[in-house]
């Protein structure tokens, strides 16, 4: 079983950058698909960014696609997530997530564990 723990999270404001890390434990992290999803105040968890097994293929939410930048280090056991160009609306706890298989996940339903989130602050 894999289990997950963010980091890198804070308090930016608009139009800075953050980078997430989630490190992950457990020998099978690298046959997985991995990925993020936010929560808002009010709002239901909502997919953002994955990547495959491999790193070869990554799937982005149109409302992040230009902005963030999601990579995987297997020998590192680790994930990250680039986000730059932040806005407040970005502002949400945000999860790391395991991928039910190695394809790149599409949506929120192709995620089937994820860590406890770190929280991402975006000020105007």
């Amino acid at each position: 079983q894999v289990q997950l723990v963010e980091s890198g999270g804070g308090l930016v404001q608009a139009g800075g950058s953050l980078r997430l890390s989630c490190a992950a434990s457990g020998r099978t992290f690298s046959v997985y698909a991995m990925g993020w999803l936010r929560q808002a105040p009010g709002k239901e968890r909502e997919f953002v960014a994955s990547t495959s097994w491999a790193g070869s293929s990554t799937y982005y939410a149109d409302s992040v696609k230009g902005r963030f930048t999601v990579s995987r280090d297997n020998a590192k056991n680790t994930v990250y997530l680039q986000m730059n160009s932040l806005k407040p609306e970005d502002t949400a706890v945000y999860y790391c997530a395991k991928g039910k298989t190695g394809v790149v996940v599409t949506t929120t339903s192709g995620f089937d564990s994820w860590g406890q989130g770190t929280q991402v602050t975006v000020s105007s």
